[in-house]
């Protein structure tokens, strides 16, 4: 509210949903009332916050029952909230296991943008080591930001729609140095660091021009991987290249101050550069 009263201009939508959202999301989409009291509640706290629309963050539809009542949500929500006064946008994840449930072309009838998460490739819940934002992936069995693009609109989602998703964070593989590789356990917060934590003390930051990833190795937290000024730079051109409609970031209060070192900052001069 607060930055909304300090810049008018600015649109602001209320995100709802979550990590923690797969317990109550599938119940509400699945019945018509509840779509529809989902959708006045939303149009009436959106309308009483003098907010601009509204992101629905499911993680995530599992099946293709849930994929089409994602739809139906998101169709009931733009039924309530018209495309003429009100934005509505979806967060997704990069992997072909859930988007292959969503029928993508009739969502971007609905839908302004998908901030489309293209993050936590790896983490502690897999094998071995890897980069967690990659671009371009290691081998053809991974996930990246460049093959959920190509199949969101392989898909028929118009690629002006798409928002790639900037990590304000990075993971942590103990006793690993680098990508594929096995570790033993995780560092910093379950696994994570904040942005404006790396690279961390007594550390060299390096450059993975190929896959375009960030990291550095040692200290405290192994091999971290993460975004940086020069990853996003490279993500800002890849975006103008496709002609995607921007980046996005989660989430802003873990970035750097120094405005050199600012992802959000470096983003949008490398996405408004000629």
């Amino acid at each position: 509210m607060h930055l909304k009263q300090k810049h008018p201009h600015l649109q602001v939508v209320l995100s709802i949903g979550g990590g923690s959202s797969a317990a109550v999301f599938p119940s509400v989409a699945a019945n018509t009332l509840y779509r529809d009291n989902f959708a006045r509640s939303a149009r009436g706290l959106v309308d009483a916050s003098g907010l601009d629309g509204i992101d629905i963050v499911w993680e995530y539809p599992c099946d293709p029952q849930q994929g089409h009542h994602f739809l139906a949500l998101i169709a009931a929500v733009r039924l309530h909230m018209p495309e003429s006064h009100y934005l509505l946008t979806a967060a997704l994840p990069a992997g072909r296991a859930v988007l292959q449930y969503i029928d993508l072309r009739r969502t971007a009838d609905y839908l302004d943008f998908i901030n489309l998460m293209a993050y936590d490739f790896s983490g502690s819940w897999t094998h071995r080591s890897g980069h967690h934002a990659q671009l371009y992936a290691l081998s053809k069995d991974e996930s990246s930001g460049a093959s959920a693009v190509q199949y969101l609109v392989s898909q028929g989602f118009p690629s002006q729609k798409i928002l790639l998703g900037i990590p304000l964070y990075g993971r942590s593989f103990l006793h690993a140095a680098g990508p594929g590789q096995k570790f033993k356990g995780v560092g910093g917060d379950n696994g994570t660091f904040d942005y404006n934590q790396l690279p961390r003390r007594g550390t060299k930051e390096v450059l993975d021009k190929k896959h375009i990833a960030a990291q550095c190795v040692g200290a405290d937290g192994g091999f971290v991987t993460y975004d940086n000024p020069d990853t996003v730079k490279m993500k800002a051109s890849f975006c103008k290249s496709k002609s995607l409609g921007g980046l996005f970031y989660w989430s802003g209060p873990l970035d750097a101050k120094d405005s050199s070192r600012s992802l959000i900052a470096t983003g949008f001069r490398a996405l408004h550069s000629s």
